[in-house]
């Protein structure tokens, strides 16, 4: 009875053996190939550039005088108003300045008052003939030497209390305080950036396009700003690899193109409503790009040499031609769109190229009847390996 069992057990194995080729393989032919009849549709890719983060308005801050630091009002990272005080300086040399300054003023206006009455008292002989024109002409021009002096040191005083008000260092604009890297008792001058104030309510994010790419977009557009108009909103994936919850729209080109780089410089705008984005932060900026009528193929279609494209084309005679195609260098991973080689109505193999030869006769089928031999083959290298498994079973 054993020895009849496993006959029985042998004997189906051998029937699933037969049926599946002997190697699970797909029980068609093997000139059976999965064909596709090439068509157009939509296609949206996505072309990224490195950028660079910047505030809408990034200001350093300096003082306009020399001297040392006495306080400082701000921290980093705080927000400020325009106006608000950030640093003073001191002031000792720049208050006796002001202080000389009044004092000067002062002489002038007595000055002034002598040469005034001296005048209008020689008007009053000169009416009574007691002294010439000469005379009365002398004492006005000294009045109004006098007059001009006073003028003097006025702008005088003025500009010494205008000198005196920058040793308060107020902040020019509304932002964000950067790094700090003088402290009390630090000796400054015009030359030393005490902070940078960046107003981050929205951002400034520079990145560069090759001169083809915004020829190309010039021409499709019409002019520049057409250009810039037409262009979709765009992404920005920071640094951690996340991509931003804002849009962003590209604002201007610049009109030079970078003689080291050869490019253009683009600048789009990001709301920052949420303060994420920092001025000096680094990014990629990703632009979309959509294809109405285009050409698009699985990857696994194609084959790669020396870094160009090929496919499999079938002809009428069911032969197939290795011909090399052109494609878009922006693609998903999975597939490709197609820029030259192919046209609407080719037909090309897509899978199981890598045992196909140029010239070689095939027998085209359905991508769907390959898929569902696929899945009739696999059915019977399941059904072999629980045939030898229970032969294992029934051998104990």
């Amino acid at each position: 009875m054993k020895i009849k069992s496993i006959l029985l057990v042998v004997s189906v194995a051998a029937f699933i053996i037969s049926c599946s080729g002997g190697s699970g393989a797909p029980g068609f032919g093997d000139n059976e190939f999965a064909v596709r009849t090439i068509g157009s549709q939509s296609a949206a890719t996505q072309i990224t550039y490195p950028a660079t983060i910047r505030g809408i308005q990034d200001v350093e801050v300096r003082p306009k005088v020399s001297g040392f630091i006495t306080k400082v009002y701000v921290h980093e990272g705080q927000t400020v108003s325009a106006g608000q005080v950030m640093f003073t300086i001191d002031s000792e040399t720049y208050q006796a300045a002001v202080r000389q300054a009044q004092a000067a003023l002062n002489t002038a206006r007595a000055q002034a008052n002598t040469a005034k009455l001296t005048y209008e008292n020689n008007q009053s002989l000169y009416e009574q003939k007691i002294i010439g024109e000469y005379e009365l002409s002398t004492a006005k021009n000294s009045y109004a030497t006098a007059q001009a002096s006073v003028s003097q040191t006025q702008a005088a005083l003025a500009s010494a209390c205008e000198t005196l008000s920058w040793c308060t260092v107020k902040s020019p604009a509304a932002g964000v305080v950067g790094s700090l890297p003088y402290k009390v008792g630090t000796l400054v001058s015009a030359s030393n950036a005490l902070t940078t104030v960046s107003n981050i309510s929205s951002m400034e994010v520079f990145f560069s396009m090759s001169e083809g790419e915004i020829l190309q977009m010039t021409r499709n557009s019409g002019s520049s700003a057409a250009a810039i108009n037409a262009m979709p909103a765009v992404k920005l994936q920071l640094a951690d690899g996340t991509v931003y919850s804002h849009p962003g729209k590209v604002v201007k080109i610049s009109g030079v193109i970078d003689a080291t780089t050869g490019a253009y410089s683009v600048i789009a705008h990001f709301a920052n409503p949420e303060k994420l984005l920092k001025s000096g932060g680094a990014g990629q900026i990703i632009v979309p790009n959509v294809r109405s009528s285009a050409i698009v193929i699985p990857q696994e279609a194609t084959s790669e040499v020396q870094d160009k494209v090929f496919v499999y084309l079938v002809g009428k005679d069911n032969k197939v031609k290795y011909t090399e195609i052109k494609v878009s260098p922006q693609n998903d991973g999975k597939s490709y769109i197609v820029t030259g080689g192919l046209s609407v109505g080719d037909r090309i193999v897509t899978k199981g190229i890598t045992k196909l030869s140029d010239g070689m006769e095939i027998k085209p089928i359905t991508e769907e009847q390959y898929l569902k031999k696929i899945e009739e083959a696999e059915k019977l290298g399941q059904a072999q390996d629980n045939a030898g498994d229970f032969a294992k079973a029934m051998g104990k």
